[in-house]
């Protein structure tokens, strides 16, 4: 068996993609080997993520917790070091920086792997897998018509699209409506009056641009559901609480209710000891894919409807800097934030006008704007994706979706499950819609951990 050769292809060249990449070619399986690494992008390593863009848009996790590798916990602040001396382990930077780490990280394993691996990057859109019989190989389809042959494939295919608004179906081709902000490159000026939808991490993101000229600065507004804005990051300890947290498990499989307050209690401790509650949250978000896996299915549906706008706010913080530039806009008025739901979009020529009805109230609310942008984040939801692949696959019943939306069902070691309820043993899924069975899998130090076990298993020999 060593001597045949063994083909393992890799579709998506951002984070997760590049982290496989680099594990199996430091450690690759005993026989040859032909990795093929596929990206739609002309970079590597960069996607919408970690992009070049006309604004250096900034990580949210400090440099000292965003190394790609497990065995060098300070690499990323290192490689950072080199190209800015000043550069402590608690700065937030530039996402374009990440993207160069990632890029040196899989050259450097592919110039110092042993010789029966060989890497070959190719540039395209997938559009199709096909699997003939169970256990034969499987068949990679392009959309410019190249087909690949592979023994094993693992989808790393990074952040889908936003969600398609069914409030803004009278307006996706209106000059004033920004379906995706990551697809243009935004302008703003100061007579503009923009809505932003959402009030998390992407909206974050375009308030950051739109602010970076004072000149230009727009009059903001930004609405959602609960009209919450993530907490400023703070340099908490990640490993303050110890323990294997069996009273959060007991609660899970008691009460979401018991669990929520179990929380709770667990962040006012931590403040109480003269400690931070981020510290709590920590500890909570690393045992979320086995909390998660607790709750029943009635309590995980009460906790999407019910506590996960909050969770996600505590969850997903943002640099110091960036909370002091909303604080500053929200104080002179430049920027609102408004909690409530949106009912309608009008064209009205050149502008749109949203109605929507404020949280707690019964009377709708209309307001004209030069700009609607989407800003609710990723849609993981692949029974409605338009991206072919994933059409594809679930229509050829090579992948489930969740029930919940989340992304797709997924064994172990993220061995993609068909339709039958069979985790397949060579089509494996890497990325943040493993989230559907851990809920915590989209923090570089989550997907570190699935992509080196996933390689890991790859290294071996399986038949």
């Amino acid at each position: 068996m060593a001597g045949l050769l063994r083909t393992v292809v890799i579709v998506g060249g951002g984070f997760s993609g590049t982290v496989v990449a680099a594990n199996l070619l430091r450690r690759p399986p005993p026989g040859p080997t032909r990795l093929i690494l596929i990206e739609r992008a002309n970079e590597l390593a960069r996607g919408a993520a970690y992009a070049d863009r006309g604004f250096p848009y900034l990580l949210n996790v400090p440099a000292s917790r965003m190394s790609a590798n497990s065995a060098a916990p300070k690499e990323f602040l290192e490689f950072a070091q080199r190209r800015i001396p000043k550069v402590t382990g608690e700065d937030f930077l530039p996402r374009a920086l990440y993207g160069e780490y990632l890029s040196e990280v899989l050259l450097a394993a592919q110039l110092s792997a042993p010789g029966n691996i060989r890497l070959e990057i190719v540039h395209g859109s997938v559009v199709n897998l096909r699997r003939i019989e169970r256990h034969l190989p499987l068949r990679v389809e392009l959309e410019d018509g190249r087909r690949f042959t592979a023994d094993d494939v693992v989808l790393a295919l990074g952040n889908p699209k936003p969600a398609s608004l069914a409030a803004a179906r009278d307006v996706l081709t209106h000059p004033a409506y920004i379906a995706d902000p990551w697809t243009v490159d935004l302008k703003f000026n100061r007579s503009q009056t923009v809505l932003l939808i959402g009030t998390g991490l992407t909206t974050a993101d375009i308030i950051n641009v739109a602010a970076s000229d004072a000149q230009r600065l727009p009059t903001l507004h930004a609405l959602s559901r609960h009209g919450l804005v993530p907490p400023r990051q703070t340099p908490f300890r990640p490993d303050a609480f110890k323990g294997d947290g069996n009273a959060l498990l007991l609660a899970a499989s008691t009460s979401l209710r018991r669990l929520v307050s179990s929380v709770r209690l667990l962040a006012q401790e931590a403040e109480q000891m003269g400690g931070d509650w981020r510290e709590a949250i920590t500890f909570v978000r690393n045992m979320a894919p086995t909390i998660w896996q607790r709750l029943p299915e009635r309590d995980r549906v009460r906790f999407l409807r019910h506590v996960r706008a909050y969770w996600d706010i505590y969850r997903h913080r943002l640099p110091p800097e960036l909370i002091q530039k909303i604080d500053t806009l929200r104080h002179s008025e430049r920027l609102t934030i408004h909690a409530g739901h949106i009912k309608q979009f009008i064209p009205r020529d050149d502008r749109i006008e949203v109605i929507w009805r404020p949280r707690g109230s019964q009377q709708l609310r209309a307001q004209q704007f030069d700009r609607v942008i989407n800003c609710t984040g990723p849609d993981y939801a692949i029974a409605r994706s338009t991206e072919p692949l994933w059409s594809n696959l679930v229509q050829c019943g090579l992948c489930v979706p969740d029930t919940l939306g989340l992304g797709l069902r997924t064994g172990p070691h993220g061995a993609v499950v068909d339709a039958d309820g069979w985790p397949g043993p060579h089509l494996f899924y890497v990325g943040p819609m493993l989230r559907a069975d851990h809920w915590e899998a989209t923090a570089a130090h989550e997907l570190r951990g699935h992509a080196e076990k996933l390689a890991a298993l790859l290294a071996t020999e399986r038949r």
